[in-house]
């Protein structure tokens, strides 16, 4: 069975345009805007030009960068002023932060004079910050309006505005006092005053333009938001962040979070699109760094080398030791940072995490100590070693103390990180491992020497 990609592709090429402008229509816009994603540059025109005028600037939207500077380029002037004037002005920024410069000259170029002083003071909001993702195509009126008013003002304005759910209220020098609700305008008598009725004071959730774009997306999900006003340094309303850009916001920290987690350098682009020499130097520096540090897990074993040299079964365990304190490690850091991120735990929680995480160690040490004991017996039943019965000792002593140590670590490396400004997502994977893999070696050879001294195990 055919999908609609292939009928619409057969349809192209037999040039059936009329049967193909009836089905665009019928058509989801993110469902055309994902097929035209996989269609070539000139098909992706073609199928622009064919959209309903009223749905394709939000189809334009949707689209990939790439894929937008390529049917900029081929539209004619008066196409790319009616797409520029019917596009909201948070896709159009965001649009324009994405393409090549001689793009932006040409859109500003057919842009209206109200329209283009608009874009450049939205591209003037520093990178991620509140002002930088939000839209003026808001509903607003005076605190004073009857509710009869402000449900005129709502019919009048509403195919304009991105979002009408919430209202938002104003005093006479367009500082934001209070907020409305669509649903209790509705069911309001006519004659009742909005600031009679819209909710105001402690109720009232707004963010500054210059606020981090990662903290409006707490602020959305702590109270269940579907928009948020956002007002300049004089709590003038200036815009709202919608829903949608809040979710394109978490989505785009939660991948910059699990690079930084693997000790990547964020990345701008998707995978796909990433160069090979992008790549590279996303990776490069932190495997550089990591490479370095393990020089002092090499000087461990150096120092400890005669000793591992005398011993039966000393050399065999460090890598499952490592292991294991890596993975403990890495277990509870991933938590910690994660809970720091979500705001569930906070730097002055350390004590309490530290404690939780010493029990959970110890519960954990401890039942790994007794299974690697057993197992370190059915190994020398089965294979006849002569490894003492001491040394599997020294291996569960060091085994019950490393993963102590590496839950502490890993917990308490993201708080401190926190503390001082730092990312706390850095002080994962990679990086816990290769501290660990040091302290569970000097641990290890620590308890080795320390039974050699006292003649528990030969040397």
């Amino acid at each position: 069975m055919e999908t609609m990609f292939e009928v619409i592709g057969r349809m192209l090429s037999n040039n059936k345009f009329s049967a193909i402008k009836e089905m665009l229509c019928e058509m989801n816009d993110v469902d055309i805007a994902s097929m035209m994603a996989e269609m070539e540059p000139e098909d992706q025109v073609r199928i622009f030009r064919l959209l309903p005028k009223t749905s394709s600037a939000d189809i334009f939207s949707y689209l990939d960068s790439d894929i937008q500077g390529n049917i900029v380029d081929a539209i004619t002037n008066s196409e790319l002023k009616f797409l520029m004037e019917d596009m909201f002005l948070d896709d159009a920024v965001d649009f324009l932060e994405e393409v090549p410069a001689n793009v932006v000259t040409r859109v500003l170029a057919h842009t209206n004079s109200e329209t283009r002083n608009l874009i450049n003071k939205f591209l003037q909001y520093p990178e991620n910050s509140a002002g930088s993702i939000m839209t003026i195509e808001m509903v607003s009126f005076p605190q004073n309006y009857t509710v009869k008013q402000a449900i005129e003002q709502i019919r009048k304005n509403a195919l304009d505005k991105e979002t009408i759910y919430t209202c938002y209220c104003t005093d006479g020098k367009r500082k934001l006092v209070g907020t409305i609700p669509l649903r209790r305008l509705i069911v309001s008598k006519e004659d009742a005053l909005v600031k009679d009725i819209m909710y105001d004071d402690d109720q009232l959730i707004f963010v500054n333009t210059m606020d981090d774009q990662e903290e409006v997306a707490q602020i959305a999900k702590k109270y269940d938001l579907l928009s948020i006003p956002v007002v300049d340094k004089e709590d003038r309303l200036v815009g709202i962040i919608t829903i949608d850009d809040i979710v394109d916001v978490i989505e785009e920290e939660n991948t910059e979070d699990f690079e930084k987690m693997a000790l990547l350098l964020p990345s701008e682009d998707n995978y796909m699109k990433t160069g090979v020499f992008s790549l590279f130097k996303n990776r490069i520096v932190w495997l550089l760094i990591l490479m370095v540090s393990a020089t002092f897990t090499g000087q461990i074993i150096e120092n400890f080398e005669d000793k591992l040299a005398m011993i039966v079964g000393l050399t065999a365990s460090i890598p499952m030791l490592m292991d294991t304190g890596g993975n403990c490690g890495n277990q509870v850091s991933t938590l910690v940072i994660r809970g720091l991120a979500l705001g569930d735990i906070r730097p002055k929680d350390y004590l309490i995490v530290l404690w939780k995480e010493i029990r959970v160690a110890l519960l954990c040490g401890l039942t790994l100590a007794t299974v690697n004991y057993g197992r370190m017996w059915i190994i020398k039943l089965v294979t006849h070693n002569t490894v003492e019965t001491n040394t599997f000792f020294v291996v569960c002593l060091a085994m019950m103390c490393a993963v102590i140590v590496a839950k502490a670590i890993g917990c308490t490396l993201p708080i401190v990180a926190k503390l001082i400004h730092i990312d706390p997502a850095l002080m994962a994977g990679p990086m816990i491992t290769t501290i660990v893999d040091a302290v569970t070696l000097l641990i290890y050879f620590s308890f080795a020497t320390l039974f050699i001294n006292m003649n528990l195990i030969s040397g």
